[in-house]
């Protein structure tokens, strides 16, 4: 008897038929372009690598989300990667050590985890993404986040918003207008992500509380952010913002939650998420960060760039994508037509027996002679 469930993938995991491929295929080729139209260059990391170098590059990468075995060559852990932007920052600092900085590199592939969340099951992803790396400078955060928009723009999301947010607002405070303890530092961040005021009083955090609040549409959460500074130490991010914020114009809706983490673990003073109207879920994340061990010092090499999930998008737009007009050459056709037609951007199925059937194999048109013909 013949096992019903052979042929099932696991969860998380999906096959793209056609419709889908093409569309996946047409949305990481656009990205991919106006990365390369902006000086991006692209670099391909491997798939695998070992699990200690992946770690030890970013603070933040969750291991224990990596596909983890053990390599029968060197007896290492080997993990399939669940991030490239770490691959980049190793390339950056290794091959690359000598290149001239700012760095700009883009890339695009396949990554997984060892298992999905309940908000998003998928186990595998489509990331694209792209590093300036030797600077985080407001300078850097704007151009990165307009090439964010425009990557996404030319895959065909519409309705695009970029929520800000502060990842070290916590530590800037707490070094300067709202003092805290290591512990309470801990506690309020906890708090602040779960939006607990409540909780906050607890943790010694109450003055943190309007943080809560300082969230929603870009120009009153930026004042209530503004208020909430008596002591200047967010005077240069403020700023900073208001030019990233200049710089997009009407190109996306903006919106700002300062006190956001969730995903931005390993980022330094701005972090941004990226929104599209067809779809629920975010479609990308990017910000300012440090390259772990890069530099002479230790100290990391600072970096701005952003990371594309498009696998939703590609859900939003699959029905509408086209495969386009197939060309059916039958038993004996002209070869050299066939190959002028493939040239001028034609798909063409050629007949294998007389009981071929063009309209059944999907084609939209017939090889008569030289000349394609309507079926």
């Amino acid at each position: 008897m013949t096992d019903p469930t052979q042929d099932l993938l696991p969860e998380g995991l999906e096959d793209r038929l056609p419709q889908s491929a093409a569309a996946a295929a047409r949305i990481k080729r656009a990205m991919l372009d106006v990365m390369r139209s902006h000086g991006y260059d692209r670099v391909r990391p491997p798939l695998i690598e070992f699990e200690q170098s992946m770690a030890r590059r970013m603070d933040g990468l969750k291991t224990r989300q990596m596909v983890r075995f053990v390599d029968p060559a060197s007896l290492r852990t080997l993990a399939l990667r669940s991030d490239m932007t770490p691959q980049v920052g190793r390339i950056a600092a290794t091959g690359l050590a000598g290149a001239a900085r700012p760095l700009r590199l883009c890339y695009a592939g396949q990554v997984a985890r060892i298992a999905g969340s309940k908000l998003e099951p998928r186990r595998e992803d489509l990331q694209v993404g792209a590093e300036l790396i030797g600077s985080d400078t407001v300078a850097a955060a704007s151009e990165v986040v307009d090439l964010a928009i425009t990557a996404l723009e030319a895959a065909g999301a519409t309705g695009i918003s970029v929520d800000f947010t502060l990842p070290d607002l916590v530590d800037t405070l707490a070094d300067g207008p709202l003092p805290l303890t290591a512990e309470q530092r801990v506690r309020v961040r906890r708090e602040l992500d779960m939006k607990d005021a409540g909780g906050l009083v607890e943790a010694g955090g109450e003055a943190y509380a309007p943080l809560i609040h300082a969230t929603g549409a870009f120009p009153d959460a930026l004042a209530r952010l503004e208020a909430l500074d008596h002591g200047g130490a967010l005077d240069s991010r403020i700023d900073g913002l208001r030019q990233i914020a200049a710089n997009i114009g009407t190109r996306a809706r903006l919106t700002l939650d300062p006190s956001e983490r969730h995903g931005f673990e390993y980022q330094s003073w701005f972090g941004f998420t990226l929104y599209a109207a067809e779809v629920r879920q975010a479609l990308g994340r990017g910000g300012t960060y440090a390259i772990g061990g890069t530099t002479k010092n230790g100290a990391g090499e600072v970096a701005t760039g952003f990371s594309l999930y498009p696998e939703n998008l590609v859900e939003a737009v699959k029905a509408d994508e086209g495969l386009g007009d197939k060309l059916f050459l039958p038993l004996g056709h002209d070869r050299a037509a066939a190959v002028r037609l493939r040239a001028e951007g034609w798909r063409t199925v050629a007949a294998l027996s007389d009981s071929d059937d063009a309209a059944a194999l999907g084609c939209t048109h017939r090889l008569d002679g030289s000349a394609a013909t309507a079926l």
